[in-house]
């Protein structure tokens, strides 16, 4: 079986690309970096987190981790997207900017489906709540929920236990 077909906990290529999508329609004309992608993807998937709307999916003591794994995933997504001539990538004086084709404002309405739709309102909230903020602005807000669920759930010694 073919590896990218494999499910995994932290999503799949097609649902990462389907998130970035959703993103960059929502930010359409704007465009954004990896970087920016990453942490978007990241509030979109956990806007409880941040104040907004329930998240996306459920609350998970492994979210930091997902950092960690989230570039290669969007990554992949991207390249699925661009295949479809749903996104394109464009240069820029850092590297390279991801934003929306033509194709990709029928593509994502046509998505009905309740998930798609939640998923939909969350990237405008995102989009919104975080359009006057830098990418680093952006990854110091995410970052600060890393130390609060660190703390949360670090395990905790019992009598008896060497420290």
């Amino acid at each position: 079986m073919d590896s990218d077909l494999t499910p995994t906990p932290f999503n799949s290529p097609l649902e990462t690309g389907v998130r970035s999508l959703a993103i960059l329609h929502a930010a359409f004309p704007a465009t954004f970096d990896l970087q920016r992608l990453i942490e978007m993807d990241y509030l979109v998937v956990h806007s409880g987190d941040a104040g907004g709307p329930e998240s996306l999916h459920a609350p998970s003591p492994l979210r930091a981790g997902e950092l960690l794994v989230r570039r290669g995933l969007i990554e992949k997504g991207l390249v699925l997207m661009m295949s479809r001539g749903l996104v394109q990538r464009l240069p820029s004086e850092e590297g390279f900017t991801y934003i929306a084709s033509e194709a990709a404002a029928p593509f994502i309405s046509s998505l009905s489906d309740e998930y798609s739709v939640n998923l939909k309102e969350r990237a405008v909230w995102a989009v919104h709540r975080f359009a006057d903020a830098s990418t680093d602005e952006v990854r110091r807000f995410t970052h600060k929920f890393f130390a609060r669920w660190d703390s949360q759930f670090q395990s905790i010694p019992r009598i008896g236990d060497s420290a």
